[in-house]
């Protein structure tokens, strides 16, 4: 099947500080709220260094990737891997959606025109930018649902995340930790180690979908740019995460989201430039 979807740029042409600095940036803004950045760095990726919209996506999700696996070692050592092994079948009931969804949200996302793929992944940063108000302005409680609702309400949670995940290539611990308090009454910090345990696995459905896909050669060709913004993007983490409570929440957090909201505005408003018009069999 031909589909409408960009490979170029192929190379990103920013001198190697500029993509550190950037990637740290992005960790730094993620890891003061406890998470990956990759819902900033997808759009950084379009505007500053120019790459279109599915070989944004496809290099946000390497990125996702790497930075999950750093974090998961530091993450398991706050949170007793006893306890969090404990509750695998919550990880269990999400993933049961969550892989299908990944699946599926990848090949949309390389079978949809350009055009609506920029129109797509900004109303998923409003969500996101939701989310993020959710998560840490409110205090979450628990819907407490019986067992016969809470394993399909899962399932489908699962499913709407690993879409969400797969086409902005985040890790999608912005809907996974909420999802988890609602669903199952886990407290934040075991939320966000059972995040990452259904996030990583998803991210792998993901990447063997797109590289069945032409559009995975973004990946290859800018191998180097992809290690150096992740570095970057990891050191800016562990950076923003001593950095965490040092700025109230109620300034920090709707100043991050209308960051989001802005960068939405802009992707809704892009107009694919005449290197976007580029095709890739699927």
């Amino acid at each position: 099947m031909t589909i409408d979807q960009p490979l170029v740029p192929l190379r990103a042409t920013r001198p190697a500080p500029v993509v550190f600095s950037s990637g740290a940036a992005i960790g730094v803004l993620g890891g003061m709220i406890g998470l990956g950045g990759a819902e900033f760095r997808l759009p950084l990726l379009i505007s500053l260094f120019g790459f279109a919209a599915l070989s944004a996506v496809i290099l946000n999700k390497a990125m996702s990737l790497v930075v999950v696996l750093v974090a998961l070692p530091a993450r398991l050592a706050a949170v007793p891997a006893a306890d969090v092994a404990a509750r695998w079948p919550v990880a269990v009931n999400l993933l049961a959606g969550s892989l299908l969804g990944a699946w599926v949200g990848a090949t949309w996302a390389v079978r949809m025109r350009s055009a609506t793929l920029y129109k797509v992944l900004a109303a998923l940063m409003v969500v996101m930018a939701g989310a993020l108000l959710l998560t840490h302005t409110t205090t979450l409680g628990t819907l407490d649902l019986p067992l016969w609702a809470q394993v399909p309400a899962g399932v489908v949670a699962g499913f709407g995340i690993g879409m969400v995940a797969a086409i902005m290539g985040v890790a999608g611990g912005e809907l996974l930790i909420p999802t988890i308090v609602l669903l199952f009454g886990e407290d934040i910090k075991t939320a966000g180690s059972l995040s990452l345990l259904v996030s990583l696995p998803t991210m792998l459905v993901a990447f063997a979908r797109y590289s069945r896909d032409g559009s995975f050669a973004v990946l290859g060709a800018n191998l180097r740019f992809t290690m150096i913004m992740a570095a970057g993007s990891t050191v800016g983490a562990v950076l923003g995460g001593l950095l965490l409570g040092v700025f109230p929440d109620l300034v920090l957090i709707p100043a991050l989201a209308v960051i989001l909201l802005v960068s939405a505005l802009k992707l809704a408003r892009h107009d694919s430039p005449r290197h976007d018009a580029g095709r890739v069999l699927a």
